[in-house]
Formats: C-alpha cells, structure tokens, sequence
C-alpha cells in the first residue's frame, strides 16, 4: 500500500495534525519552561539578599524585580485564559519580597500552568481571547494559541535578563537552551 504524502492529505486532516502537534509543542513548552525556572531559580538561590535586591540596568532592575515580573505576567495571562488566580495592578508589582517566598509562588505558578495546558483540546487553541492590558485601555482580541506563545515568549526574553543579570554578579553562565532540555530532564518529548 503506497502512503500518502503530505499534500495529498485532506485539509480538515493536515489542520488536525498540525493542532495536535501544537498542542504537545505547547505542552512541551511547559515542561521547558518550569524546568528553565528551575535553573534561574537555584542560581538566585547563590546571591546574597544584597545581590539578589541589586539594580543591575534590566528592564525592571534587579533579578528580584525581573522575577516578580515573570509571575506578574503569568498570573494576568492565566486569568486571561481561565479566569483564575489574582490579577496584579502593574507590571512591576512586588508579590514577593525574598526569593523563597517568591520561589514558592513561582513552582505552584508553574504547575498551574502545566495543569491548565493539559486541560486543552485542539478545538480550545483555536477560539480567540478577549482581555485588557495593563498598558493600555480597549479590548484587545488574539487567538488563543498566539497569546500563548506570547506567554512562553516573554519568558525566554526576560530569562535572558535574568542570565545577564547573575553573570553580571560573576555567576557561572545558566544553560537554558530548549534543546539542552530536551537532551536532558525533557527526553519524553523528543
């Protein structure tokens, strides 16, 4: 029996396909992005309050105030999607003032959202979400899976902030590549 090749599939089938493979690399960002966490994360845990409180030039200053910022996005972004959780008033707003405190919030904010990206079907990634930002008023409207590659976006961005921010402070360079994941604690996903 001769297999099919790609263009000569069905439409409804190659769109299905692609949704599912969307999903699982959605899943898999997840994963990757509670493990990329992690790393940050047990890098902080090095510095001294000082360091970890100092204005080193990121976008919101410090490493303290670039990792409140990943939960304050989070946390607006998965109210957008699902209407939980609390919904901070800025973009620099301090949830946490330590790292364990904020560390704490951060794993629970990570397992929320691996929790809701399992509740998702295909049918889910394409509707379209309605929400207002912080920065500026009016409804703003986007498909679902875009927003959320937005979401994991931002991380990737302000991570690096992160990363500059401890080898600024003379800390060993953090390995956050998605493909160092995958060929480590990621392998399920390959």
């Amino acid at each position: 029996m001769r297999r099919l090749s790609i263009a000569e599939l069905p439409d409804n089938i190659i769109t299905t396909m692609e949704e599912t493979h969307m999903l699982r690399h959605f899943r898999m960002l997840a994963d990757y992005n509670r493990w990329a966490n992690v790393q940050v994360y047990d890098a902080a845990a090095d510095l001294s309050d000082a360091e970890f409180h100092e204005d080193r030039g990121a976008f919101f200053g410090s490493l303290h105030g670039t990792l409140n910022h990943l939960l304050v996005a989070d946390r607006l972004w998965m109210h957008r999607f699902n209407g939980t959780g609390g919904v901070p008033a800025s973009l620099d707003a301090v949830l946490h003032d330590d790292l364990k405190g904020l560390r704490a919030v951060r794993e629970a904010e990570d397992r929320n959202i691996i929790a809701w990206i399992e509740t998702l079907d295909t049918d889910a990634l394409a509707t379209d979400i309605t929400y207002t930002s912080v920065l500026r008023p009016g409804a703003i409207t986007v498909p679902l899976h875009a927003a959320m590659a937005h979401m994991f976006n931002h991380h990737t961005h302000h991570r690096g902030q992160c990363h500059t921010i401890l080898t600024s402070l003379g800390k060993p360079s953090l390995l956050l590549d998605l493909l160092h994941f995958l060929r480590s604690e990621g392998q399920r996903w390959l």
